[in-house]
């Protein structure tokens, strides 16, 4: 008997320890609202943003998509956001997170950075996706596609969403990207 309750102390140590190191699944869950289709939500990488705008990976992914949650965080606009891209774009989210957290919403960051040069850009030809809305029952998709430099005339788009079609936002910036119609 002497024995056996160490043993079962050291069985139940590992096992709390195995528990509390557990990934939060219903953060990983969430995150992966953004993913498009079942095959990448299955091979993306999840990731939880701190508040010093590093990250912690809850889920390590096969493919090159990224999803994390930005519900609750400056620049997010509903209740519920959250947002899948490409890993390599993590630099420029982390960018954006930190000047979002300014008072000011990080306009003046925003457009100092745009203007020095010390802007990050996203991978060109990336895709943005994004889910959100008032709660997981009621919310709305749009996808993004990053074209940082690209002009109307670079890409023979129009620049503005009045022809129903495709169009470039913010043409000529870092943050120029192609706009899709529909939701």
């Amino acid at each position: 008997m002497k024995r056996t309750i160490p043993i079962f102390l050291s069985l139940l140590t590992v096992a709390a320890s195995a528990f509390a190191q557990a990934p939060d699944q219903a953060a990983i869950d969430k995150a992966l609202m953004a993913a498009p289709n079942a095959q990448m939500k299955g091979a993306a990488t999840v990731i939880k943003w701190k508040a010093d705008f590093t990250y912690d990976t809850l889920k390590k992914g096969t493919n090159n998509m990224v999803c994390y949650d930005k519900s609750g965080m400056p620049g997010a606009n509903q209740p519920l956001f959250v947002e899948c891209t490409s890993l390599g774009n993590l630099p420029r989210v982390a960018q954006n997170l930190k000047f979002e957290a300014m008072p000011d919403k990080g306009k003046a960051a925003f457009a100092a950075a745009e203007k020095d040069g010390s802007r990050v850009k996203p991978e060109f030809g990336s895709v943005w996706y994004h889910v959100m809305g008032a709660d997981a029952e009621h919310t709305r998709t749009h996808m993004t596609i990053a074209v940082p430099g690209a002009t109307g005339q670079s890409l023979g788009l129009p620049t503005d969403g009045k022809s129903g079609g495709v169009w470039i936002m913010n043409a000529g910036t870092t943050t120029a990207h192609l706009m899709t119609p529909g939701e």
